[in-house]
């Protein structure tokens, strides 16, 4: 190797290196970043939102809550403040599609059991059958861990309210009174604003995959 190419070649090695650094930079603020969708009312299915809220664009917020969870402590927005979770709806009798959601719910648990932004919150649509023992029992045969999961009962007409008004979780209508009913698989992922960021088959692996991924792209907006 003669002694010109001796002393050209750590030049041509950084101005490689540059390039590289150069092409990754460019290509970084190219690339889009996916944010997720904040969804309102009037961006959902007519069908699964109140009559009263179909024309309502922005500033939708999952409404305050009290419930009461399988260790009997109450259960507000407090707990989930500066929290994404993940919502459903649920019984501890049902023997078609809430096992396989509780199966999932589960299966988020222990994916994220060790961040502490990522919580679960469940609402029993039969508060009346699903006292805080019950759902004690539950929550103890899905291993569920009482700082991640919260597993609620609280009186019917709120937890109804709240699937219909806040989380868009169902299709039929109802007042919540003793011969209203809902039966839905959906998964609802809410920010830390308290907004909807999506909506997703609970009995579906596919969705749930799409939901962790959904979780990761909504963490970033944090960071």
């Amino acid at each position: 190797m003669n002694k010109e190419l001796k002393k050209s070649l750590p030049v041509l090695i950084i101005f490689v290196l540059f390039s590289i650094g150069m092409v990754a930079t460019i290509m970084h603020f190219l690339t889009p970043t996916k944010v997720l969708p904040v969804f309102n009312p009037a961006d959902i299915n007519p069908d699964l939102v109140d009559k009263s809220l179909q024309d309502k664009r922005k500033y939708h917020t999952i409404a305050d809550f009290s419930l009461f969870d399988q260790n009997g402590d109450t259960i507000t927005q407090k707990t989930y403040k500066n929290k994404i979770y993940v919502a459903d709806f649920f019984f501890t009798t049902c023997q078609s599609i809430c096992p396989k959601m509780s199966s999932n719910m589960q299966l988020l648990q222990d994916k994220y059991k060790l961040d502490n932004d990522i919580k679960l919150l469940s609402h029993s649509v039969t508060p009346v059958i699903d006292s805080i023992p019950v759902l004690r029992r539950y929550a103890d045969e899905m291993d569920a861990i009482d700082s991640i999961w919260h597993l609620c009962t609280a009186e019917k007409k709120q937890i109804y309210a709240l699937a219909r008004k806040s989380y868009f979780a169902v299709l039929d209508k109802g007042d919540g009174g003793a011969q209203d009913f809902i039966h839905t698989e959906n998964f609802i992922l809410v920010d830390k604003k308290r907004r909807i960021r999506g909506f997703y088959d609970g009995t579906n692996s596919e969705d749930i995959k799409l939901l962790m991924n959904d979780i990761e792209t909504l963490r970033k907006e944090y960071e």
